[in-house]
């Protein structure tokens, strides 16, 4: 026997139907909540920061060669974007064998925004259509090689003409290059350091042999994964307190909380 038969059960159903529904409909609270908390602890959304001088005119000098694999484009394009939504004001130099200015410096952060889509995989169309990269306007300009030198040496240029104000040089690249241009990217560093332009350098996923050639070359300069630019006294890597994740377990207990207390088990004794 599973149920206590009662004469006026019938008036007990409305109250019956309501405790189900609140059940449900907590159960259903529950579940997404447990769901959102495991999503959100496999990622941790930690932050790679570059700082910037205050006040600096900063100019990037962006790889967009062939060695740039589509793993690493994503990268390229979070840190558009997050200079994009920033305040300061940038200078952009696209490069692979040879370089240009795309941008001048001073230019708006919001300007940046357009590029992001070259860098960022759009919504699948259907089955069957693989995603990919739209194409950007570079591909038919660049050779496959990479040359550094080719856009630090450009960035050097636009900083003594434009007779910039604390220029700073932000190299974002793979590192991946060209050993006979290894005299070049020498001279340009060592051009950049006597002339007191700082060089930040954001990496796409470089080899260890890569990091270790360009910290050598830089003095020992940081080179972290490519994340957020932006002003600050030095650069630091961080990882934001886990707020959401400890919000949705909290969130979470209450639910169970809630859901324990009002549909307790029926409990009775005898007189």
């Amino acid at each position: 026997m599973t149920s206590i038969p009662l004469a006026d059960a019938g008036a007990l159903r409305p109250a019956a139907r309501r405790t189900l529904l609140v059940r449900a409909v907590l159960g259903a609270i529950l579940l997404a909540l447990i769901l959102a908390t495991v999503l959100v602890s496999r990622h941790p959304h930690t932050q790679t920061i570059v700082a910037l001088p205050a006040h600096s005119s900063a100019i990037v000098v962006l790889d967009v060669s062939a060695s740039i694999s589509a793993d690493t484009y994503t990268r390229i394009g979070a840190t558009l974007s997050s200079l994009s939504r920033s305040t300061g004001r940038y200078g952009l130099v696209v490069f692979s064998d040879q370089a240009y200015e795309a941008l001048p410096p001073g230019t708006p952060a919001a300007d940046l925004q357009p590029l992001v889509r070259y860098f960022t995989v759009p919504p699948t169309k259907g089955p069957g259509f693989a995603p990919s990269f739209p194409p950007n306007p570079w591909e038919r300009v660049f050779s496959a090689g990479t040359k550094i030198s080719a856009g630090l040496e450009l960035a050097h240029t636009i900083a003594f003409q434009d007779k910039l104000k604390k220029p700073v040089a932000v190299l974002v690249s793979d590192l991946d290059d060209d050993p006979e241009d290894l005299p070049r990217l020498v001279t340009i560093m060592l051009a950049l350091k006597r002339d007191h332009i700082p060089l930040s350098i954001v990496g796409l996923n470089p080899s260890v042999a890569d990091t270790a050639l360009f910290k050598r070359l830089s003095g020992g300069a940081p080179i972290v994964q490519a994340g957020t630019l932006g002003a600050g006294p030095a650069p630091r890597n961080r990882t934001p307190f886990p707020w959401t994740l400890v919000a949705l377990v909290l969130l979470v207990s209450a639910t169970l909380a809630v859901y324990e207390l009002w549909g307790p088990r029926l409990d009775w004794r005898a007189p």
